[in-house]
């Protein structure tokens, strides 16, 4: 039999003498470790996937809204960061604010224009027969109410969206580090100035937007379609606010009915613009500073 070597003292010896080096009582029979994965790591046996025919593009029910925002790329903040800059936290405390007020001036509006409508039905019946004195007295007094709440509504809200839109503007260029394109003051002149207030606003509301999105500052703005059709509501009520002033000179019953018309037309323009300002004040300001939820950890399961 052939001596086997000892690994530690380097001894050779005979198995037959014993399974022990006799120098240094080290194990002498030659040993193979051989690893093997446990039954859970071995990967699952394949299965052969059933091919599926091709049936064309994905089919919805309704056209899907979700999306990504057209926001540009902002880091996420640490934790433990400042909280939103000055300029930003105003204009978000001044749309907690003026969202519910805006909205109360629009159903305020909708209301004065049925009271209005109502009017100008009395009206009408008049031609034919004597009205109702009771129907009168609740028209004339539905009208004066509905006359005087709306237009104190509308100059608050106007107010407060007037001091949002300089504060959006100063967040916005904060955010981008580029100066305000207009001065406060140039802001408040373009929306209160008559002329002015028919370019000014859409304009503002447009330079915040395009500014909020990153977009080139050499880039001439290009608004948005909701922008468009606020810009576009506001001008037409401007404009027939100065018609309804100019046409209550005038004297005659013609002319009284046709008051009537312009005044609940005016009362629905307005609702409609009311309404449209919020959606526009809510998405400019989500696109200077997108809300985030809170985040927080959640034990789904615990094994022993």
């Amino acid at each position: 039999m052939a001596p086997v070597l000892c690994l530690r003292c380097g001894h050779r010896s005979v198995l037959s003498s014993g399974p022990f080096c006799p120098h240094c009582g080290n194990y002498l029979a030659p040993l193979r470790w051989v690893a093997e994965p446990p039954a859970s790591a071995l990967p699952p046996p394949e299965i052969p996937k059933r091919r599926v025919p091709y049936t064309g593009a994905p089919r919805y029910r309704f056209i899907p809204r979700w999306g990504f925002p057209p926001l540009p790329w902002r880091p996420e903040p640490e934790a433990g960061a400042a909280a939103v800059p000055g300029s930003l936290h105003k204009a978000r405390s001044v749309v907690a604010t003026a969202v519910p007020l805006l909205w109360a001036t629009a159903a305020v509006a909708l209301i004065a224009a049925g009271a209005e409508i109502w009017r100008y039905v009395l009206l009408v019946q008049s031609r034919e027969g004597a009205l109702s004195a009771t129907a009168v007295a609740a028209s004339d007094a539905l009208v004066a109410a509905a006359g005087r709440v709306a237009p104190v509504l509308a100059v608050l809200s106007g107010v407060l969206v007037v001091y949002w839109s300089v504060q959006a503007s100063a967040a916005a260029a904060e955010q981008a580090g580029v100066l305000p394109s207009r001065s406060m003051r140039a802001i408040v002149i373009g929306w209160v100035v008559p002329g002015l207030n028919l370019v000014v606003p859409g304009a503002v509301f447009a330079e915040i937007e395009h500014t909020a999105l990153a977009r080139p500052p050499d880039l001439r703005p290009q608004p948005s379609r909701l922008l468009l059709v606020w810009w576009g509501l506001f001008a037409f009520d401007v404009v027939l606010a100065a018609v309804v002033y100019a046409w209550s000179f005038r004297t005659g019953v013609q002319a009284m009915a046709d008051g009537v018309v312009l005044h609940a037309l005016l009362d629905m323009i307005g609702a409609a613009t009311a309404a449209v300002t919020v959606l526009v004040v809510v998405h400019l300001t989500r696109l200077l500073g997108p809300v985030r939820a809170p985040q927080r950890e959640v034990l789904v399961s615990t094994r022993p």
